[in-house]
């Protein structure tokens, strides 16, 4: 009938004024792991779904099995569903790791209607499914880690988790480009995308939230691998400056912003002749695309005539540099590697350029500066409208050739 309206079901809930809203359901439930519990606004919440991204190896089920084996121990039923390794795999691996609470269980199935039989019988308060990949749906008929299997699996999983208030965390595969592999509407159904990355031949790992609807996505979780684990690494300016070498040209400190936390990180240039055709330029941990850039406006504005010369430049211990902030410090890097003259050791340098040669303002400098004294850094090279800062001279300077004369470069 034209103009009917849809009679709501016996058992629905009825629209409340918006002030009203129960917020006892969001109760955020801690992790135990403090650098992902900033990062997830301080916990799982019941209900929710988050799913983890990153490369073979990096680890993300070392991350994940530390995480409900914490929430065993504070008195959850965990349960780990591994659709990927046998029990007996993860079982080792939990042994490693020393997490053997008698309230984590363990399950090793890739069948969807069998891992939400276990569901059924263990009722948990957190679920580890790794990976979404890999378990499929038989009544679907298509094969395991298909665009089908995984979008309507997923689909199932969320709603699993709000019906029954539990917090379920998903293993996700990446592409080669570094995105998460399956169906776009994989990242829309979940709650939470978090980002695990770093380099396997270095023990950094870095853990971001790409999206999350019950917090920001502005900080930043930092581990260090180890054989007894994924470790927090609460000061990471001390760990990425540990083995610097003081007094080597091409080498300057810029302080960066992890989300909300300033990290102090080492970057080294090199500047060669051309071993064979077109001069090179290599980055690693730097931003690639700001490398042409920075070198284009040392040569135009500041006489620093790189053209001819294999250029590298290297954010050191596995850190990644990739804000305009950091255009400063790299300048300063390659201009002391060409001219064999290196840098003050207690200097530390942030600024955005221009392509008019302009050191601009880069966001939160004042907090930038305080990390820098805190860890012994007492001159800095800045933008001209840089707040002062007790305990650090500071070289404000308008234009890169300003800061190569201040410096001497």
């Amino acid at each position: 009938m034209v103009g009917a309206t849809a009679a709501l079901p016996v058992d629905h809930v009825r629209a409340v004024p918006i002030a009203e809203v129960d917020l006892d359901t969001s109760a955020v439930r801690p992790t135990g792991i403090g650098e992902l519990d900033r990062v997830l606004s301080g916990g799982l919440v019941p209900g929710s779904v988050t799913l983890v991204g990153g490369e073979p190896g990096i680890g993300k089920s070392t991350l994940l099995l530390q995480m409900v084996a914490e929430q065993a121990k504070r008195g959850a039923v965990a349960l780990y569903l591994s659709a990927e390794e046998s029990a007996a795999q993860v079982r080792l691996r939990a042994e490693r790791l020393a997490a053997l609470p008698p309230r984590l269980l363990l399950a090793a199935d890739t069948a969807l209607p069998v891992l939400l039989a276990h569901l059924d019988d263990a009722q948990p308060d957190v679920v580890v499914v790794d990976s979404i990949q890999t378990v499929y749906d038989p009544e679907l008929g298509s094969a395991p880690g298909s665009v089908a299997q995984v979008r309507e699996c997923a689909a199932r999983l969320v709603r699993e988790a709000k019906r029954r208030g539990i917090a379920v965390a998903l293993v996700g595969h990446v592409t080669k480009d570094g995105a998460l592999a399956g169906p776009r509407v994989l990242e829309h159904v979940v709650d939470t995308v978090l980002s695990f990355e770093g380099d396997r031949h270095h023990a950094l790992r870095l853990v971001r939230a790409v999206k999350h609807r019950f917090g920001g996505t502005d900080e930043l979780g930092l581990f260090e691998m180890t054989a007894a684990g994924l470790v927090g690494v609460p000061d990471a300016s001390g760990l990425f400056l540990a083995d610097r070498h003081r007094g080597v040209p091409g080498s300057v400190v810029v302080p960066t912003l992890a989300g909300f936390r300033p990290v102090l990180v080492e970057v080294q240039a090199l500047v060669t002749g051309v071993v064979a055709g077109t001069a090179r330029r290599s980055t690693q941990g730097v931003d690639g695309r700001r490398l042409p850039l920075v070198l284009a406006v040392l040569q135009q504005r500041a006489g620093v005539f790189v053209a001819d010369r294999e250029v590298y430049a290297l954010a050191v211990g596995g850190a990644r540099v990739a804000e305009p902030g950091a255009d400063l410090a790299v300048a300063l890097a390659v201009a002391s590697a060409f001219r064999d003259r290196p840098l003050p050791d207690d200097l530390v340098a942030v600024g955005e350029l221009g392509l008019g040669g302009e050191v601009r303002q880069a966001s939160q400098l004042e907090r930038r500066l305080v990390e820098a004294v805190r860890l012994g850094f007492r001159q800095a090279v800045v933008p001209l409208l840089a707040p002062d800062v007790e305990g650090i001279r500071l070289h404000r300077v308008s234009t890169l050739s300003e800061a190569l004369g201040t410096l001497g470069v």
